[in-house]
C-alpha cells in the first residue's frame, strides 16, 4: 500500500472512531442529563450535526472523509475507479466505529465493551433507515456532481441532525457505525439481533439514492 493510500485509509479510521465518540459519547451525556427522552434525543442529534459537519471538514482533504460504507461503495460506481479505495476504507471505518465506541464507553467510565440491549428491528424503523440512507446519498453526491462539495461537511452534519427527528429510527444511515453502536449498552445502541435488518435496510437506501442521483443529477458535460 502506498504511502497516500495509507493516509487515506488512516483518515477514514480516525475519523470512523471520532463519528462513533461523537454519537455514543452525546448519548451517553444526554443520558446522564436529563430524564426526558425528547431532550435526550435533542442533545445526541445536535452535537452529532456539529461534531459530523466538523469531521468531514478536517477529513475531506485527505480521505474524501466517508465514514460510511454506503457512501464509499456509492463513490466507487459513480467513479469507476474507486473500488480499491472502498476494499480498503470499509474496514477502518467498522474497525474505527468499534474502537470509537469502546472509547466513548471507557471516557464515562463505563465498561469497555457492553453488548447494547436495544431491540430497534421493526418495519417502521426499517423503512426509516431506507428513507434516511437514501436521503443521505442524495445530499452528498447531489452536492458533489452539481461542484458544491465544500457544502458536503455543513449539509451532511445538518441532514443528519434534522433525521433524528425526521425518520423513526433516529437515522443510523450507516452499516459501520450501526456495528459499532452494538458494543455500547447506552442511549446510542443498537442489540445485535437488530444489526443484520438495520444493514440490509441501509444498503437497499443507498441502492435507492443512487438511482435517484442518477435520474436528477446527471454528470456535467464539458464542451469545447
Amino acid at each position: 500500500m502506498s504511502a497516500v493510500a495509507l493516509r487515506r485509509v488512516a483518515a477514514e479510521f480516525v475519523g470512523s472512531a471520532g463519528l462513533s465518540v461523537v454519537v455514543i459519547g452525546s448519548g451517553i451525556a444526554a443520558a446522564q442529563l436529563s430524564t426526558d427522552t425528547g431532550l435526550q434525543l435533542l442533545e445526541n442529534a445536535l452535537v452529532t450535526a456539529l461534531g459530523l459537519a466538523v469531521l468531514i471538514l478536517v477529513f475531506q482533504p485527505v480521505s474524501g472523509a466517508h465514514f460510511n460504507p454506503v457512501v464509499s461503495v456509492v463513490d466507487a460506481v459513480f467513479c469507476g475507479r474507486g473500488w480499491a479505495d472502498a476494499a480498503r476504507y470499509v474496514p477502518a471505518q467498522i474497525a474505527g466505529c468499534i474502537v470509537g465506541a469502546v472509547l466513548a464507553n471507557l471516557m464515562f467510565g463505563l465498561t469497555a465493551v457492553s453488548w447494547s440491549t436495544t431491540e430497534r428491528a421493526t418495519w417502521p424503523h426499517l423503512l426509516a433507515e431506507v428513507v434516511a440512507t437514501a436521503g443521505l446519498v442524495v445530499v452528498i453526491f447531489a452536492l458533489v456532481r452539481t461542484e458544491r462539495a465544500a457544502l458536503v461537511g455543513p449539509a451532511v452534519g445538518a441532514y443528519i441532525g434534522a433525521a433524528y427527528f425526521f425518520t423513526s429510527s433516529t437515522s443510523f444511515a450507516n452499516p459501520a457505525i450501526t456495528v459499532g453502536r452494538m458494543f455500547s449498552d447506552t442511549f446510542a445502541g443498537i442489540a445485535p439481533p437488530s444489526v443484520p435488518a438495520f444493514l440490509g435496510a441501509q444498503l437497499l437506501g443507498g441502492l435507492a439514492g443512487w438511482l435517484a442521483v442518477r435520474l436528477l443529477f446527471p454528470p456535467r458535460r464539458v464542451t469545447a
